[in-house]
């Protein structure tokens, strides 16, 4: 993993950047649905659940584009990971609480399950919230409410409005005529990611939702 620094004199966006984290620090969500019907379908014939592969969808989607990997290091420079992975939250049934854990991204959605189900295999009966001591710096937030299909999902995220990495929430998918219909919300700052990123990732988590057949492998 690489953290590339960000030139502010050089950065296009630095006006944008500076109004909203210096004069008016702003973060903002969204809420829309993903149609899944053929996504689903594809998954159930391969004996594949769902939640890993929106997993992977997200993440490849984040790592498609710089502004979703914009943030601080350690050392508190702003810059961008060449490449990020998914940190996302399992749910503990008997104690009703949950666990974080991470997966390392890879381009081809087989070896990213593949190591998604040792991870989940291996932490299934954690107790803490962050099991993992590995997980990197480059990684990013996705958890799941399945029990609601809510319309609007907002976090409050108390660190002085710094963190500008997105944040994603999906819920539970609602079947309506021939349609399979998931709600996912994402957090995002408006330093780094304006309306146009949030649309454009909204539309390219559809598009790899309509051709899925593409990504998922052979049958």
């Amino acid at each position: 993993m690489k953290f590339n620094p960000i030139d502010m004199e050089s950065w296009s966006r630095k006006p944008y950047y500076e109004h909203y984290m210096n004069q008016v620090r702003c973060t903002y969500s969204m809420t829309a649905n993903i149609e899944i019907a053929e996504l689903r379908a594809e998954l159930k014939a391969r004996g594949t659940k769902l939640y890993p592969a929106l997993i992977y969808m997200i993440t490849t989607v984040v790592n498609r584009h710089r502004e979703f990997r914009t943030c601080f290091d350690s050392e508190g420079r702003l810059g961008f990971w060449d490449k990020m992975s998914p940190s996302f939250t399992i749910f503990h049934e008997e104690e009703k609480t949950f666990s974080s854990l991470w997966a390392p991204y890879c381009e081809e959605f087989v070896p990213f399950h593949d190591c998604y189900l040792r991870q989940t295999k291996a932490y299934k009966n954690a107790k803490q919230l962050f099991p993992d001591a590995s997980e990197p710096l480059n990684t990013f937030p996705i958890s799941s409410i399945p029990w609601v299909n809510f319309t609007g999902f907002n976090l409050n995220v108390y660190n002085e409005g710094t963190y500008l990495l997105p944040i994603f929430t999906m819920g539970k998918f609602e079947e309506l005529d021939d349609k399979v219909l998931l709600p996912l919300s994402v957090q995002l700052h408006h330093a780094v990611c304006d309306g146009y990123h949030a649309g454009m990732l909204f539309n390219e988590l559809q598009a790899m939702a309509a051709g899925c057949k593409s990504w998922l492998g052979e049958h």
